[in-house]
């Protein structure tokens, strides 16, 4: 069984910064993707930023510029640091691995429970 765990959530002021972390534990052998997605109220989820075990990232565009992706691989743990934060920021975070390795080669998807970020003055 594989588990993240978020850390790192809370309630900023417009302009400031927060970093979300997220540890992959339990039995596996790799990870080729990690990410963050976020889903606010009333909305769909949608992808934040992802990095490949490779170093390969993307990012949505409304967060370019802002946040930062990056990850330990020795770690099994990726960051997102949010810079410049703005109200519409506002929501929960969730962490994700994809192409997780398990035992017999299977290859499982698996998300966190989710931080909420608030941005409000």
């Amino acid at each position: 069984q594989v588990q993240l765990v978020e850390s790192g959530g809370g309630l900023v002021q417009p302009g400031g910064s927060l970093r979300l972390s997220c540890a992959a534990s339990g039995s596996f052998f790799s990870i080729y993707l990690m990410g963050w997605h976020r889903q606010a109220p009333g909305k769909q989820r949608e992808l934040v930023a992802d990095i490949t075990s490779g170093g390969s990232i993307n990012y949505a565009d409304s967060v370019k510029g802002r946040f930062t992706i990056s990850r330990d691989n020795a770690k099994n743990t990726v960051y997102l640091q949010m810079n410049n934060l703005k109200p519409e920021d506002t929501a929960v975070y969730y962490c994700n691995a994809d192409n997780v390795v398990v035992a017999g080669f299977r290859r499982l998807e698996v998300w966190g429970q989710g931080t909420l970020v608030t941005v409000s003055s």
